[in-house]
């Protein structure tokens, strides 16, 4: 049983039908549109079940009860746009400049009392002489690794 039922207004309607016509939006624009067209219970619409809307669009159930459900919770502009992506963490670590630092340090001499560099020993001398605040022997690696740098 359907717990997201689309009833759309004329005007509404007449603006889905708009978008589907002239396809210059984003596909997913464009099946969203088709599948409120095609979900709607008005007097005017069809009202399919998922069922019908999954064969003949050919998406899955799940993302037709999604585009139900935030018709119904927060209207047809957040039904037909996609919602936005959460920030993401800055992916490189060490810029280009702690890089040449990192390089540097593994070709310089080993550190008295040590036989070679280690990933950990290379991360605690980059934050003990203030290249980085903070770096895990994980990051050192993984620059290294990316570099095809030797450890010397």
């Amino acid at each position: 049983m359907k717990k997201y039922h689309v009833k759309l207004n004329q005007e509404q309607r007449q603006q889905l039908e708009r978008e589907v016509k002239t396809g210059k939006s984003p596909a997913r624009q464009q099946m969203h549109a088709r599948i409120l067209l095609k979900a709607d219970e008005g007097a005017s619409g069809p009202g399919w079940s998922d069922e019908q809307i999954s064969e003949a669009l050919e998406v899955s159930l799940s993302t037709i009860e999604r585009v139900r459900r935030r018709f119904v919770e927060q209207g047809l502009q957040d039904a037909m746009t996609r919602r936005p992506q959460p920030e993401r963490p800055q992916k490189r670590k060490i810029d280009g400049e702690q890089e040449a630092h990192l390089i540097a340090l593994c070709c310089s001499e080993v550190p008295t009392g040590h036989e070679h560099w280690t990933m950990r020993l290379l991360a605690d001398t980059m934050v003990e002489l203030g290249y980085v605040e903070q770096v895990s022997h994980k990051t050192v690696w993984e620059t290294l690794k990316k570099m095809n740098s030797s450890r010397g």
